[in-house]
């Protein structure tokens, strides 16, 4: 009988630890609320280990202490400038609160959509808040302090724009909203980001030509800057090689002055010391340049032209 009540013992025990389940264990990562028929008992357990409840009766809710993400849903917002863009966001946020957590939303699924309905509220209202430029840009840092264009703006002239918020400074300020909004669900925001922004079809098309005219007229000025400096470089380097050639004139005259003058001074020293001689070499010079075997001269044999020629004797 004894032996009989021992194995029904033994029996219930394992029952009660199989099916009942009263020990449970915690991991680093996790955090837990035990419940009592579905009402919480106590507050979060995060110690990890081994850990004992009621069996059948309590039950352990596990619930994350890691950053969680959550990635928003791209849609279509307008700014400020009446612009329509598309924004894609994300953040990151734990169980600050599990107690707190399990009694407002129970699970994180239920979260997400809390987080969906806080987030997505902050940015369309500091983006529709905004003109489209402090979306894209954070700073005046590469920005010109003469006009500049307005990309996204296809029907606006350009205008001069100072970025007095900026997408950084936007993000935190969707952050610091989102936060108090989200305490007394038991969520601590961690960090929020704008991921993508671009712009919805109908603007894209207008914005890819207005880029592209843009461009062109960049690139038109680009080579009208070109050819008024090839201009200039070509009128320079001819106005230098002017002025070499003239140099080199002056110089080669100069030069040929100076030989004709030194010639001059040379034939004259000959002619003073032997003038008859002078005379004839001249005439002979002026015999070969004067004569060749085609040439028909008439002259009267009085002539000086032929005066050494009649003088010449075999």
């Amino acid at each position: 009988m004894i032996q009989k009540v021992s194995i029904l013992t033994v029996i219930a025990i394992g029952f009660i630890i199989i099916v009942g389940q009263p020990f449970y264990t915690i991991d680093e990562t996790k955090q837990v609320i035990i419940t009592q028929f579905g009402k919480p008992v106590g507050g979060a357990i995060t110690d990890p280990g081994l850990h004992v409840k009621v069996p059948f009766i309590q039950k352990a809710n596990e619930f994350d202490k890691i950053l969680l993400e959550w990635d928003g849903e791209a849609g279509q917002i307008p700014t400020k400038d009446k612009t329509f863009i598309t924004v894609d966001t994300f953040a990151r946020w734990r169980i600050k609160d599990p107690l707190m957590f399990y009694k407002a939303v129970i699970h994180e699924g239920a979260a997400q959509k809390k987080l969906d309905d806080i987030l997505d509220a902050a940015t369309y209202n500091f983006i529709t808040s905004n003109n489209l430029i402090e979306v894209v840009r954070s700073s005046n840092r590469l920005m010109k302090a003469e006009k500049v264009t307005i990309v996204g703006l296809p029907d606006k002239v350009d205008e001069k724009i100072e970025i007095e918020l900026g997408r950084e400074q936007m993000t935190k300020g969707i952050l610091e909203q989102a936060k108090p909004k989200l305490e007394k669900f038991g969520i601590e925001i961690i960090d929020f980001r704008i991921k993508r922004v671009n712009y919805v079809e109908e603007v894209r098309k207008k914005v890819y030509e207005r880029m592209i005219a843009e461009r062109k007229q960049i690139s038109e000025k680009f080579r009208s800057e070109g050819k008024g400096e090839s201009k200039k470089i070509e009128g320079d380097r001819q106005k230098e090689l002017r002025k070499i050639k003239s140099e080199a004139y002056r110089k080669a005259e100069e030069i040929k002055g100076k030989a004709d003058g030194e010639a001059t001074r040379i034939y004259a020293d000959a002619y003073n010391k032997d003038p008859e001689f002078y005379s004839f070499v001249n005439t002979l010079e002026i015999y070969k340049k004067s004569l060749n075997d085609d040439t028909r001269v008439l002259l009267s044999t009085e002539s000086e032209f032929f005066k050494y020629l009649k003088k010449y004797k075999k």
